[in-house]
């Protein structure tokens, strides 16, 4: 091959890659005179032109989630221009046209200068229907009529989602504008209206009630927020109450959940969450709470289109049911059993036996987020535990049976025990100490009872984060009912390696042939090497205090030993 031809090939590689620089360049200026003909032609009366013009920006960019940082400012004037067009007296096609527009930028944080304004946000609100201002008003007016009314009301609603989201300045208008209070008197005059407009009114109410803790107090307070989500959830449902706290049970042949019901029972439900994150005790309180209790219990029993959105369903009220006191809780069986067992006091557990498969399902789940979707389970099961007698001896039952296998390591197996020893060993803390501290629970925070199910060395954590490392019991007082053993556990108990927690095979001994000459030089070895790891800091030797908490060695050898002082039987 020549030199001539090697210096051909190159240049025509130069001239392709300038072309398409230049090509490119030009799209780029091309995409910039577009924007700025848009902007010229908003400043005219032509209706028609500006929807033509809009209508192609809006599906060249529908898919858009990253724009160009050197049109930032072109866009923001964008943004400005459709809200003076938007205050002006158009046609309902070109508000939604506008308004689709400036959903697509209000992606963007950057531009949203023109919107996040007072102006801005009344423009937006006043198209959605939603009468804003300092007094209130009745913050609410006239409903939508026409498919097209409706489709402005709505792409006002997203437009505002997205603005709430992304915008500091737009969440602190929306407070001073009081756009809580008419979305609280639209979700309670709406009965059967358009799916998205309750929709996006509950979605932005869950982001107000997220991003801003005083419309959060003003809800719960003033607009009494949790009793009207829990009227929103009742429609939405199509419940019926067949005692105080007790909705008909759906039966076997119920139908799943809607999708659209569902998606908005949803967004009810994480707006509740957001509401009952702070203490929410006043008169009547304890009386709604466990409506919104039972409520979720049925909520539990349901079915939806998908098994993906029936977990995410039982996911969003095992959120809320865990922000809920643990005195409510008793309304999850304090119904008629129905193929129930008596041993249990005639208590219904239907719904904690969804909630303990609800707890295995997300253990079993690969590449989970545990901390994120196992945890809010954990720590509702620990606590109606905890609490309720009934509730921990039936879960017990399921997830710590009469313990029979011995020759198996406690983490080892496909059992529900099994993998929550696993987890209590987990990198995650939370996972961890939650997984932990579910078990605990379930042995009546009993060490002795732990050590039985777990093992020491998967304990531990727990023990010396509770100062039990000396054994004991937690500080909860649980009834006297007593756990019987096995006939197969106690007769291997005496051969029970603590620290695994099972039946280990006889190991050779490793000293069994050496002569007293060689033990002797093997120990004074060891010493040896312990000592230099201590004097490097590279580890510290640890004793255990009287009270059950770790120390340095020497200090817990200074302390008094349990024999020295006067000992009291527990």
């Amino acid at each position: 091959m020549s030199d001539e031809y090697k210096t051909n090939r190159v240049l025509q590689i130069i001239q392709k890659r300038t072309l398409t620089l230049q090509f490119l360049n030009c799209h780029r200026h091309i995409l910039r005179m577009d924007l700025n003909s848009i902007l010229s032609q908003l400043e005219t009366n032509n209706e028609e032109e500006i929807k033509r013009l809009l209508h192609q920006y809006n599906g060249e960019n529908s898919r858009t989630f990253t724009f160009d940082p050197k049109e930032e400012d072109l866009r923001s004037r964008l943004c400005q221009g459709l809200l003076t067009v938007l205050g002006r007296q158009v046609g309902s096609c070109c508000q939604s046209t506008c308004l689709e527009t400036l959903r697509i930028l209000s992606r963007d944080k950057r531009v949203l200068g023109p919107v996040g304004t007072r102006e801005g946000m009344l423009v937006l609100a006043g198209l959605a229907r939603l009468q804003a201002g300092e007094e209130g008003g009745d913050s609410l007016q006239e409903d939508a009529q026409t498919e097209e009314e409706e489709r402005v009301v709505v792409e006002a609603l997203k437009c505002l989602c997205n603005v709430v989201f992304n915008s500091v300045a737009a969440q602190q208008v929306g407070a001073e504008v009081q756009l809580a209070r008419g979305l609280c008197a639209r979700l309670h005059a709406a009965r059967a209206g358009c799916h998205e407009v309750g929709l996006f009114s509950l979605r932005l109410l869950f982001l107000l009630s997220a991003l801003r803790p005083d419309v959060r107090g003003g809800l719960q307070r003033e607009l009494h927020a949790v009793g009207l989500l829990t009227e929103v959830l009742e429609r939405t449902l199509d419940l019926r109450w067949v005692g105080p706290y007790e909705v008909a049970h759906p039966g076997l042949q119920a139908l799943p959940i809607p999708a659209e019901d569902n998606e908005r029972a949803m967004e009810a439900l994480k707006a509740l969450f957001n509401l009952t994150l702070s203490d929410t005790s006043d008169e009547g309180g304890d009386h709604q709470l466990r409506l919104v209790t039972a409520i979720m219990r049925h909520l539990l029993m349901l079915k939806t289109q998908t098994e993906d959105k029936t977990e995410e369903a039982h996911s969003h009220a095992i959120n809320l049911l865990s922000n809920l006191p643990v005195s409510c809780l008793d309304v999850l069986i304090d119904l008629p059993v129905q193929g129930g067992q008596e041993e249990y006091s005639g208590k219904n557990m239907d719904a904690v036996q969804v909630l303990l498969d609800f707890m295995e399902k997300r253990i079993d789940k690969q590449g989970a987020n545990y901390k994120e979707g196992l945890t809010p389970v954990l720590s509702l099961l620990t606590e109606g535990s905890r609490y309720h007698r009934e509730i921990r001896r039936y879960i017990k039952t399921q997830v710590l049976p009469p313990l029979k296998e011995v020759k198996v390591r406690p983490e080892i197996g496909s059992t529900v025990r099994n993998k929550l020893v696993r987890l209590m060993t987990h990198v995650d803390m939370g996972v961890k100490q939650s997984a932990a501290e579910f078990l605990f629970v379930l042995c009546k925070e009993s060490v002795d009872h732990l050590l039985k199910y777990t093992g020491y060395g998967n304990a531990a954590g727990l023990l010396v984060a509770r100062g039990l490392l000396a054994g004991g019991r937690g500080e909860t007082l649980y009834s006297d009912d007593e756990d019987s053993d096995t006939e197969e556990y106690k007769s291997a108990k005496p051969f029970i390696n603590p620290i695994t927690g099972h039946v280990e095979e006889p190991m050779p001994n490793p000293i069994e042939d050496m002569t007293e000459e060689q033990k002797e030089y093997e120990a004074q070895k060891l010493v040896n090497m312990f000592d230099k790891l201590s004097r490097q800091q590279l580890i510290r030797p640890m004793g255990v205090r009287r009270d059950g908490t770790l120390a340095p060695l020497e200090e817990a050898l200074r302390q008094p030993t349990a024999d020295s002082c006067s000992s009291d039987s527990d």
